[in-house]
């Protein structure tokens, strides 16, 4: 079994801001979310490690089968994240159908043809961030929550909708996006343009429309704060991430190629700590 702390700093790597969100987490509980953001990372980076659609299909059919043998309390294969995660599914008794969304979500990942509508893109977004933090919770405690749940799911769509404006320029290198096609065709994005790398004012148009639902699903989140347990925080804490690269994106003006972008990420820690210490997302 891969030691705790080699896993952390794997996930350190690969997801810094999860991996920070993870820190205000109880030590009790740390743990087992570390795991959970770690196994979100594995099944994201799918499309990206395989060759062909089939071979992310037998990938995430991996997945589904290691999660059999943790549900099963059967021995668990090793490997570097499985072997935490079924310890805490077992111990945190994590529900299932969240990581079969999660898992059945990803599979559309290995479709390069970008969403059709915003709608789409949100159920996607509500299927893997949303489910994530809902499990988040549930290893932090937090059962039978109805307003946490909810504005769990909120907070996931709306850090998944940033990070989605975030990769554009990633997935345009290798001439792939996510924008859905009804705000390509409304704004007039052209898309060979975007490939290109360059900046334009449809692009702009298209990430401001983006940005506009992802502050209202981390609007809607906070709407919720006042009946939240204290409990729930190290799970929606995420928000004040988004909400940080939101402000960045736009003084930017949209524009996601400027270099200025990375710089400001670092002000990731200092967001999440003042979340954490007034007790807000």
């Amino acid at each position: 079994m891969v030691p705790a702390s080699q896993l952390a700093e794997s996930l350190r790597r690969h997801d810094r801001d999860r991996y920070l969100s993870a820190l205000f987490a109880p030590a009790d509980r740390r743990a087992a979310v570390i795991a959970l953001y770690a196994f979100n990372h594995e099944i994201a980076k799918t499309r990206e490690i395989v060759t062909e659609p089939l071979l992310g299909r037998i990938r995430l059919q991996w997945w589904r089968e290691a999660l059999d043998e943790a549900d099963r309390g059967a021995p668990v294969r090793e490997h570097e994240v499985m072997t935490p995660l079924a310890a805490a599914i077992r111990q945190h008794q994590l529900s299932r159908e969240h990581f079969d969304a999660m898992i059945d979500a990803r599979e559309l990942d290995l479709v390069d043809e970008p969403p059709t509508s915003l709608a789409a893109l949100e159920d996607y977004c509500a299927a893997t961030a949303g489910r994530l933090q809902r499990l988040v919770l549930e290893a932090l405690g937090v059962r039978r929550e109805d307003e946490a749940a909810a504005g769990a799911r909120e907070v996931g769509i709306g850090y998944a909708l940033v990070g989605l404006i975030r990769a554009i320029p990633y997935l345009a290198r290798v001439r792939r996006h996510r924008i859905p096609t009804e705000i390509v065709d409304e704004v007039g994005l052209d898309v060979e343009t975007l490939f290109e790398l360059k900046p334009s004012a449809a692009l702009a148009a298209a990430v401001a429309y983006l940005a506009t639902r992802a502050r209202e699903h981390l609007a809607t989140a906070r709407t919720r704060r006042s009946a939240l347990p204290k409990a729930a925080l190290p799970a929606l804490l995420p928000a004040r991430v988004a909400s940080g690269y939101l402000r960045d994106i736009e003084a930017v003006g949209g524009n996601v190629f400027d270099p200025r972008l990375a710089a400001r990420a670092s002000r990731t820690v200092l967001r999440l700590a003042w979340g954490a210490a007034t007790g807000r997302y």
